[in-house]
């Protein structure tokens, strides 16, 4: 029987629900043939400066400059069947840094396997 995803990406960061996230992915993997990439997030460092001088760029600015920066790179890279990403922030990061999780659900081209933390692993407020 044909892989049912030959190429897996899968989201990591140090958390413990991006190491579920992994988990699931290499479990998926060891299913049939194919690759898996690892993908590495790490949310932008935010500049806080006051005065004059200071500008800090709103989320929808920073998602549009990340969103073309991706989509030029993304251009050469073979297609990927699934997507793996940890859905884990909390109330009080998803309302400042938005949800990265959603995002991929709603704008991936592919499928997308959103992994829970284990017990006690959810971002603050959650």
């Amino acid at each position: 029987m044909p892989a049912p995803y030959r190429r897996i990406a899968c989201f990591v960061e140090d958390s413990p629900a991006a190491e579920a996230a992994q988990a699931e992915a290499l479990a998926l993997r060891a299913q049939s043939p194919g690759e898996l990439h690892l993908v590495h997030v790490a949310a932008p460092p935010m500049l806080m400066l006051t005065g004059p001088h200071g500008y800090l760029p709103t989320p929808i600015e920073f998602s549009e400059e990340a969103g073309g920066w991706i989509e030029e790179r993304a251009a050469a890279v073979p297609d990927v069947d699934l997507l793996v990403a940890a859905a884990h922030r909390g109330l009080v990061e998803r309302t400042m840094l938005g949800g990265f999780a959603a995002h991929v659900a709603y704008h991936a081209p592919c499928p997308v396997l959103l992994v829970h933390p284990p017990a006690g692993g959810r971002g603050e407020g959650a």
